[in-house]
């Protein structure tokens, strides 16, 4: 019997390349966006100059129009967790705002990244979650190398929040990125095996080559989430606040490569 070919593509060379540059552009944008946040701001206002700045990259948003979605990035706000829509809403000091960027670039590459941005100054509380959520986005990171497990990586998100308190969204889930926004495999932040055959969830081991959006989506309180009339924005279940960092990492023969560099917002623990 033939052997059933892995729908996972593995990029190297010109097409690592144009990941990179993708990569590259799409952070930036989350800089510039994160800049602007701060009280007073509507979160249209930062759609809006988001989509500014893509279109003079050259490049178009990954994310407007896919599936109807009508803003150019997803800008979600407290207990909003992902898939936020830009609107005139105003943001108020201690507020933290998600803000996830997507692009892609004329040559057909996706650039995907994602993080939480605290509004002047927040609760110990909700830092704390931030700089949680954060450490565990590095904590699966450290775990994409040739020869791992899918689940190692998956498990270690889990298994880096839960004892702070903490739980995962299991609802959503990062995935695969090449020229299409949402590619296999799909990159669940926990691994729960019996669940996992259930839901059809693969579990290879990972190659160099393979590009994953590695997204832990960590909340404050339960694990439950809503989706709110417009269809679009995940709310925690019970208001409680949620975080969301994103990075988008190339599996090498050697160190993951980030291929959406930024500065840490919170030092690794024990610095």
């Amino acid at each position: 019997m033939a052997k059933r070919k892995s729908r996972i593509q593995l990029r190297h060379g010109s097409e690592a390349d144009g990941l990179r540059e993708a990569g590259g552009i799409a952070a930036e944008v989350l800089r510039k966006c994160s800049e602007m946040v701060a009280p007073g701001m509507t979160t249209g206002e930062i759609d809006k100059a988001a989509g500014d700045w893509i279109s003079e990259a050259g490049c178009k948003s990954a994310f407007l129009g896919y599936k109807g979605f009508p803003g150019q990035i997803c800008i979600s706000v407290n207990e909003e967790v992902v898939h936020g829509i830009g609107s005139d809403r105003v943001l108020n000091e201690s507020d933290i705002v998600k803000v996830d960027v997507g692009i892609e670039t004329p040559a057909g590459w996706i650039g995907d990244n994602a993080k939480t941005i605290p509004v002047g100054k927040i609760s110990g509380a909700a830092e704390a979650l931030l700089a949680a959520t954060e450490a565990s986005l590095f904590a699966a990171i450290d775990c994409a190398r040739d020869g791992e497990l899918l689940s190692t990586l998956c498990g270690s998100v889990e298994a880096h929040v839960a004892p702070l308190g903490f739980t995962v969204v299991k609802q959503f889930v990062g995935h695969g990125v090449g020229r299409d926004l949402h590619e296999e495999p799909q990159v669940p932040n926990y691994w729960d095996e019996e669940e996992m055959r259930s839901r059809r969830f693969r579990n290879p081991r990972l190659r160099a080559g393979m590009v994953l959006a590695i997204e832990p989506m960590v909340n404050a309180g339960t694990d439950e989430v809503l989706i709110l009339d417009d269809d679009w924005t995940v709310i925690t279940a019970d208001r409680a606040l949620s975080a969301h960092f994103e990075h988008t990492v190339l599996i090498t023969d050697g160190e993951p490569e980030i291929l959406t560099p930024r500065e840490r917002s919170y030092a690794p623990a024990g610095l």
